[in-house]
């Protein structure tokens, strides 16, 4: 870092770190992070893979063309690192604490709390790079977006807010997305009600078809890897048994799949709006009559 140049000091889950303010060298380690850094103009030096379409998400891919690959986010290449010469590191205390202090060594490092707070991930990913204001721009516009849609959505519906479960086809069992997870705070935030399940925080598995009624809700949102057999078969499984048919969502035709990658894999401000767009094509807007 040069003497030099001007610094802040950004307030992280691992502490404090100073960073330079005039940032042109971002390294990001989860996929929130490269997310944010996309949505606020940035093109990082350094990405990790993403977990499908790899190496990077089709939304993304134009952004991030000839952008340097890092391995995976649980383990990414710290030679690599060093060689990109960053003067910024964004990770996550979930991910990457351990390293942390390796990571420290090579450039400041920034870490958030977890890979799916995307709220906080845009906003430290904004203030280290010096572009808060952007990034509080973005974040008001999201707000204004899902306010729009949770007053359509109100008016469609005498009883909202209406409870959700969002459904993760594995080949051997499902897992329910609570209220903390990526795709949770995407919905909880727009006002769907998940469900609560004490001492859980992302989720939890669901390996016995006669504890499927934990999912019970008015809609079902369903993710499900349509290229992996195993996976479409259970998925059959579970959608055929006596107890799925007689719970609300699929008693009301209310269970609809939706995108892996942004409901579950993205992480970020981008993947929330891909999400929004998705379930504004599941709830169009209510035509109104004419005022002729």
């Amino acid at each position: 870092m040069p003497a030099q140049a001007s610094t802040s000091v950004v307030t992280h889950a691992m502490g404090q770190t100073r960073v330079v303010s005039d940032v042109n060298r971002v390294i990001t380690l989860f996929q929130g992070a490269t997310d944010s850094a996309v949505a606020l103009g940035i093109r990082p030096v350094g990405v990790v893979d993403s977990w499908a379409e790899t190496p990077t998400y089709d939304y993304l891919r134009e952004a991030l063309q000839g952008v340097q690959h890092l391995g995976l986010e649980t383990q990414p290449n710290l030679e690599k690192i060093v060689a990109l010469k960053p003067d910024l590191i964004i990770g996550a205390r979930s991910r990457h604490e351990k390293i942390y202090p390796q990571l420290q060594q090579i450039a400041p490092t920034v870490l958030t709390d977890n890979v799916y707070d995307f709220q906080r991930t845009l906003a430290l990913t904004g203030l280290a790079t010096g572009r808060e204001a952007m990034a509080q721009a973005l974040w008001q516009q999201w707000q204004h977006n899902v306010t729009v849609f949770r007053q359509q959505l109100a008016s469609r519906y005498s009883d909202w807010p209406l409870t959700a479960s969002v459904l993760d086809i594995r080949a051997d069992h499902l897992r329910l997305y609570l209220r903390d997870s990526f795709a949770g705070q995407v919905l909880s935030s727009i006002g769907f009600r998940l469900p609560a399940v004490p001492n859980a925080s992302w989720g939890i598995k669901i390996k016995s078809k006669e504890t499927l009624p934990s999912a019970d809700a008015d809609v079902f949102f369903v993710i499900k890897d349509s290229e992996q057999p195993v996976v479409v078969r259970n998925y059959d499984a579970w959608r055929t048994h006596p107890i799925w048919k007689v719970l609300k969502a699929p008693r009301m035709n209310q269970v609809y799949e939706v995108n892996k990658v942004s409901w579950l894999l993205s992480g970020g401000i981008l993947g929330a709006n891909l999400m929004l767009d998705q379930l504004s094509t599941i709830y169009p807007p209510l035509l109104t009559p004419s005022t002729q």
